[in-house]
């Protein structure tokens, strides 16, 4: 952890579990992807409704209902991309909450006034785990 400095500013880490892995992953199964526009139209709507229902919250960063990115990621790959639920439910629920919750909502973070702030920590890891863990139940 850094230290707080006098200057009160908020340090920006990237979580490698929750940003740079699920990130690199989705990245790849998009190029899988029998029809890419419509995963990409998928991950438009749970980052939009990721969004919405995102909150930040003082110690911990970008607060999300854990349920929220997984069920809609699941119910937008199965009416957008039926023949690859799982990627497709992999990738919209993955990177609709890091782009949703947390790029999104970056300056709210850093009116915190926290020492650190996390891209896919704290409350935005267990929606992108728990979407994981969704999109493999598809499959």
């Amino acid at each position: 952890m850094p230290r707080w400095s006098q200057g009160r500013q908020t340090v920006l880490a990237v979580n490698v579990g929750g940003a740079i892995i699920p990130t690199f992953l989705s990245l790849y199964l998009l190029t899988q992807a029998l029809a890419p526009l419509r995963v990409l139209v998928a991950t438009a709507a749970v980052t939009f409704l990721t969004s919405r229902w995102a909150r930040p919250v003082a110690g911990v960063g970008i607060v999300v209902p854990m349920l929220l990115p997984a069920l809609s990621a699941a119910l937008a790959a199965l009416l957008l991309v039926p023949q690859q639920a799982p990627l497709a439910a992999y990738v919209a629920g993955t990177m609709g909450t890091l782009i949703g919750a947390d790029l999104l909502h970056v300056r709210q973070v850093t009116r915190l006034a926290a020492p650190i702030a996390s891209i896919g920590g704290a409350g935005t890891f267990d929606g992108i785990f728990i979407t994981g863990i969704i999109a493999v139940l598809l499959a």
